[in-house]
């Protein structure tokens, strides 16, 4: 799809953004450009976004991994960003021979209905259903404002699951890091190899051999 044709999605972020108000972002991304996939956005104060930066970590599992898509949306899934910030999000996806080339996103910043749940948890003693359908949710989106920041952000939290410092960490242990970043859709990206390398302490011809093993 031209830029031209998703450009015909445009009124709906202003749109949206009108109609949904100041607490709800609207984002808008070309699929063709990784590094500058944003190209329109409403109260991009909520995610720290602009147009012209990157896409998303969910966008890179999509593209990894398109066939696990049932339908051509998803709805009511958790987002974070780069801060923090909880959000609830919702993805359109826009398609041109069966293949997603265009993303129309919807992120509700719940960060305020976040705090004050927990405020009368403390008081009640019980998990609501937002933490219930939180913990149960297949889907999570992490939004950066770079490339950088993306490949930065998902390392790390795969990392993270380990309990052993990458410097300590077997052969084995990290060719299933490896495995993981590749699933999804870390390699896709540039640079990002030697990126992993660097965090894993080992060379970027080991990680080739990882990813053809």
């Amino acid at each position: 799809m031209s830029l031209k044709c998703i450009e015909r999605y445009k009124p709906l972020v202003k749109f949206l953004a009108e109609v949904l108000g100041k607490n709800c972002e609207i984002v808008l991304h070309d699929l063709e450009d990784f590094e500058n996939s944003v190209i329109a956005i409403e109260n991009g104060q909520i995610s720290g976004r602009k147009v012209g930066d990157s896409l998303t970590d969910l966008a890179l599992n999509v593209l990894k991994d398109q066939e696990k898509l049932e339908n051509g949306y998803l709805t009511n899934y958790t987002g974070k960003t780069f801060a923090g910030k909880k959000l609830k999000s919702s993805t359109y996806f826009i398609k041109k021979d069966k293949k997603v080339v265009g993303m129309l996103c919807i992120n509700i910043d719940v960060s305020k209905f976040v705090e004050a749940r927990d405020l009368l948890d403390s008081f009640i003693g019980q998990s609501s259903e937002l933490e219930k359908a939180e913990t149960n949710n297949d889907y999570s989106e992490q939004f950066t404002s770079s490339i950088e920041e993306l490949i930065d952000s998902i390392i790390e939290n795969s990392i993270g699951n380990s309990e052993v410092h990458p410097k300590r960490m077997t052969a084995d242990e990290k060719k299933n890091i490896t495995k993981t970043l590749d699933e999804k859709g870390v390699f896709l990206l540039k640079n990002s190899v030697s990126k992993v390398a660097n965090r894993l302490y080992t060379s970027d011809a080991t990680i080739y051999r990882y990813l053809s093993d």
